[in-house]
């Protein structure tokens, strides 16, 4: 299987975490290591894993209301056997998100190694 398939596979899964707000899903994408961040705040907000983990498991999941998902992968580079990089889109409640993920490869499993990502005005069918 390709880096770009194994890539997509991962990404499915961490559309499946954030819409199920499902933890231990998250915990199997993720680096241990790995940062969250947006700049969307007042100041930049920074969280390590277990920081994150404890958000997403007090969360009400979207599959729980019946959102409509609106999960899309803009773009994934591959910059060669160990590192590559995303430009996923997904919603949460009144929220849409753009995500800039990265991913290493560790012990042949690609994870998501930060999570940089943006509140995007969201875009509504008229």
């Amino acid at each position: 299987m390709s880096a770009y398939t194994q890539i997509e596979q991962v990404i499915g899964e961490y559309f499946d975490g954030l819409y199920h707000a499902d933890a231990e899903r998250l915990r199997r994408v993720f680096h241990p290591q790995a940062v969250y961040a947006t700049a969307d705040e007042a100041e930049p907000l920074i969280r390590n894993m277990k920081d994150y983990f404890a958000v997403v498991e007090k969360r009400v999941s979207p599959a729980s209301r019946n959102e409509v998902r609106k999960d899309i992968i803009d773009r994934i580079e591959v910059a060669g056997r160990n590192t590559a990089s995303a430009r996923v889109r997904c919603s949460i409640g009144e929220r849409d998100f753009v995500d800039f993920l990265t991913f290493i490869r560790a012990d042949g499993e690609w994870r998501i190694l930060s999570k940089v990502f943006q509140i995007i005005t969201p875009q509504r069918e008229v």
